[in-house]
């Protein structure tokens, strides 16, 4: 391999300014073809033409991101190629600049509009907690004559998860998380600057979770809220401190997952009452030079899977004496396992693209604990060895934006510096998150 190749995404031209798509009727290469700059990749056929697409460099085809027949928005790459062409470290074509978001442009490898704000940033500790009640799936099936603990497990991967018990709240998980990230980082709590709470199930509707956990560490005159990107909120919220310390509002910034929704299962929907387990997992956000860097991070939504996950009340417990309310988590299991083994596929794609990675470079994928099911087929469809997706559902279930920090936690004894990890997450509406870590 060359030292100085990289990778670069391949995004089709629009052949006009309303167009928003096109169709790939046939590939003239195929993965691991080396290629000439003006070679033609591909037929496409759009609403104004039919054309060639042609290479706009000289290089190595890694990987076809679509088949023939499929049609793909301007705003999504059709292939990656391997090349050391130095224009190619600032080549986006308008149609896919105009798809992108903000942060999306800025995380774009080599991109004008990327000044890297976030390369010195990391993470400086990790904590968890985990309420001490533990539900097997034994305890769980009394619910459901016919089915066995053994079943739920094969269909889940799950074999127990851990539910609060009596009076304990979103926000104390929460607490617990942080003194764990604080002592782990070995810094004052003084140091934090702003606090982010990712969360679905936060203590009240208002105020925030993440101002009752400022109270109970004692931080006053922070900054402090939740955000809700549901199982993709944890790194949504990372991506949030990694802004806040780009621009200067802060230096050190505490991000917690944490979730509660045991109590918000409906016990004789089998689709949902397995799944999920209550948890929190916090990490300390700051600028970092070395290991445990954050060189990528990719964010995104899909409004397709909108009702696919959903429930409708606010907080973390269900409420009594609503007519026709439905105070449950609902999930539509179907189109919900396809949209998001597709979305995690496509998530970890665009991750290690932008970070100018190879596949083998990736030592662990940290996903979200979804189900063990999804988490397989995604595997699967990446390209990435499924040995090295790491899992913990199995103990611990779906403990939503918490998931990944918790796993992360986990599996740190394991890692050694300068492995490159890749996290990922996909949530209800349908969002989905990854981020490049160099350890």
């Amino acid at each position: 391999m060359i030292g100085t190749r990289f990778v670069v995404p391949l995004f089709l031209p629009a052949q006009g300014a309303a167009e928003t798509e096109a169709t790939v009727v046939q590939w003239y290469v195929s993965e691991g073809q080396e290629v000439a700059q003006g070679q033609p990749l591909c037929q496409v056929d759009s609403a104004k033409s039919v054309f060639d697409f042609e290479s706009p460099c000289a290089g190595r085809i890694i990987r076809l991101l679509c088949q023939a027949g499929q049609t793909i928005p301007y705003d999504q790459p059709i292939a990656e190629i391997e090349t050391e062409d130095p224009s190619m470290r600032e080549w986006i074509p308008p149609a896919a600049l105009a798809g992108l978001s903000e942060a999306t442009v800025q995380s774009q490898p080599g991109s004008k509009l990327n000044p890297k704000v976030g390369s010195a940033v990391g993470i400086l500790g990790i904590g968890g907690y985990l309420p001490s009640r533990i539900v097997t799936n034994e305890e769980l099936i009394r619910h459901f004559p016919g089915v066995s603990a053994e079943y739920v497990y094969q269909v889940t991967g799950i074999r127990e998860r851990r539910w609060i018990s009596g009076e304990e709240r979103p926000s104390d998980l929460a607490y617990q998380a942080s003194l764990a990230a604080v002592a782990d980082a070995g810094i004052p709590l003084s140091d934090i600057q702003a606090i982010v709470v990712a969360t679905t199930t936060p203590d009240v509707a208002m105020p925030a979770t993440g101002c009752f956990l400022q109270e109970k560490l004692g931080l006053n005159r922070v900054p402090a809220f939740d955000l809700n990107a549901a199982c993709s909120g944890w790194l949504y919220a990372v991506a949030v401190a990694r802004g806040l310390i780009a621009a200067g509002t802060a230096e050190t910034v505490l991000v917690v997952g944490v979730d509660v929704q045991s109590r918000l299962l409906d016990p004789s929907d089998s689709s949902t009452c397995f799944l999920f387990g209550d948890g929190a997992g916090a990490t300390i956000i700051g600028k970092k030079e070395g290991g445990q860097r954050i060189v990528e991070i990719v964010l995104g939504a899909d409004t397709r899977g909108l009702r696919w996950a959903r429930r409708w009340d606010p907080g973390f417990v269900a409420l009594d004496g609503q007519p026709d309310a439905d105070p449950w988590i609902r999930l539509d299991g179907q189109p919900l396992f396809r949209a998001a083994s597709e979305s995690f596929t496509a998530v970890i794609r665009e991750v290690i693209t932008r970070a100018g990675w190879r596949d083998d470079e990736v030592r662990w994928v940290v996903p979200h604990q979804a189900n063990i099911r999804i988490l397989r087929a995604a595997a699967k469809r990446s390209g990435i060895d499924p040995d090295r997706f790491f899992t913990n559902i199995e103990r611990l279930g779906n403990t939503s934006s918490a998931s990944i920090p918790l796993a992360l936690l986990e599996l740190r004894p394991r890692l050694s510096p300068g492995q490159k990890l890749v996290l990922c997450s996909v949530g209800a509406g349908l969002t989905y998150a990854a981020a490049a870590i160099e350890w």
